[in-house]
């Protein structure tokens, strides 16, 4: 709040005392001068800030004898960044207009927490897209939690508000179930890699507090072999419930081991799909017709010029292989080898409650954009109702394997009796 005051003249005194750059329009300095306090912030940085604060403020007293603006009134502003345990009332002060860009407050100072783009642009950290999360909002790129000391347990806050057309998504979006709304704010955590997009991946020792309430993470899965480690599923955080759905600032701190390693957090805006709507648009773009599977049916059954004998026929079950029934919706992943196919609503429904992401056929990744309906097998479900098992031919027919049991019934020739 203090830094946001300042003017021109004040932001670049403090910019230079750090030997930042003091170049730049208004709004650019105030966007600088917040990612300063929010990672590289020193007990000298706040001297400093707090000793051009109160210099601006006994100037513009003397001046002009009038009460100092509510958003200002204390250097209170400085304990969400010092200590988030104490209570304060800065939580719950909405944002004025008073010598803040309104509009720039949104886009820059608290939703991108003041990242500039540097000079030289560099490579960014990102983060894997989830099938069960749509992106709305990008709230803050993701950011290297920086420790400020050598203490093993850090504390790294941010602060930020939400627009009013976020609000409403979220207040108007439907309830996956009681209390748990479908439109999230959501903290995600992930190695700082620039290398390639990362998966959510928590640090040591970690607890997520929002205004003043720690959010649920998720616990570990218990191993039931000896040796191994359980493991733990690292997901998006909903912080939702702990919100201020208004214009007042929110105020996040996530508590963190530092062993070495270097994170990255970031917030979105999201939705949150279920297993259901995701099947739903599988079916709508992700059915490959019949001829085309037939095709690949054939390709795969070609004479191999390498090998001295020739394929001339493959078995598929009709029975999936992660639950044992009846195939209803054949699937796999176009990235796999093998027409085996499994039932996409209980490979959704399993991704649902822990997200793996691995054909149950050959243990290879078998990601959700990878995902094809086999129109063929599809078609052979419903026409081949009394067999579990088919044949593919050379020539892309099929026709049904029968049970041994079914077989054993048939005519046979007369049984040979031994020692007649």
């Amino acid at each position: 709040n203090m830094v946001m005051s300042f003017r021109v003249s004040d932001l670049q005194m403090l910019l230079g005392f750090v030997g930042r750059s003091k170049s730049g329009l208004k709004h650019e300095l105030v966007t600088r001068a917040l990612q300063l306090v929010q990672f590289d912030c020193s007990p000298e940085v706040f001297k400093k800030i707090k000793e051009l604060y109160e210099t601006r403020y006994a100037k513009k007293s003397s001046e002009v004898t009038q009460p100092q603006p509510q958003q200002h009134r204390s250097p209170e502003a400085l304990s969400i960044h010092s200590s988030y345990d104490r209570g304060s009332t800065v939580a719950r002060t909405s944002i004025s207009t008073t010598n803040i860009d309104y509009p720039a407050l949104y886009g820059k100072y608290l939703n991108g927490l003041g990242r500039l783009p540097p000079k030289v642009a560099k490579p960014e950290v990102r983060l894997v897209k989830l099938p069960f999360y749509t992106t709305l909002d990008e709230l803050l790129k993701p950011t290297e939690l920086v420790p400020q000391s050598n203490e093993k347990l850090q504390e790294s806050p941010c602060i930020f508000a939400l627009t009013p057309r976020q609000v409403e998504l979220i207040r108007n979006s439907k309830e996956l179930q009681p209390g748990v709304k479908s439109v999230q704010v959501v903290l995600r955590i992930c190695y700082t890699d620039t290398s390639s997009p990362q998966e959510d991946q928590y640090p040591p020792n970690i607890a997520v507090k929002v205004n003043h309430n720690y959010c649920s993470v998720p616990g570990y899965y218990p191993s039931n072999k000896p040796g191994v480690e359980p493991k733990r599923p690292c997901r998006p955080i909903n912080l939702t419930h702990f919100m201020y759905l208004s214009a007042a600032t929110n105020r996040i701190t996530v508590t963190w081991g530092n062993y070495g390693k270097s994170y990255s957090v970031g917030l979105y805006l999201v939705r949150q799909m279920t297993s259901a709507e995701l099947l739903q648009r599988l079916k709508t773009i992700g059915v490959k017709h019949p001829e085309l599977c037939k095709a690949l049916v054939k390709e795969k059954l070609r004479l191999d010029p390498d090998s001295e004998i020739a394929t001339t026929g493959v078995r598929v079950s009709l029975i999936c292989p992660l639950v044992k029934m009846r195939l209803s919706v054949p699937c796999r992943a176009e990235t796999c080898a093998h027409l085996q196919c499994f039932d996409a609503v209980f490979y959704l429904q399993m991704n649902e409650k822990k997200p793996t992401w691995m054909c149950p056929v050959c243990d290879k990744p078998a990601p959700y954009d990878q995902l094809i309906i086999d129109g063929l097998l599809s078609k052979i479900l419903t026409e081949c109702e009394d067999a579990d098992e088919i044949e593919y031919l050379v020539d892309g027919s099929w026709c049904p394997i029968r049970a041994e049991k079914e077989r054993s019934c048939s005519p046979q020739c007369p049984i040979l009796v031994l020692g007649e």
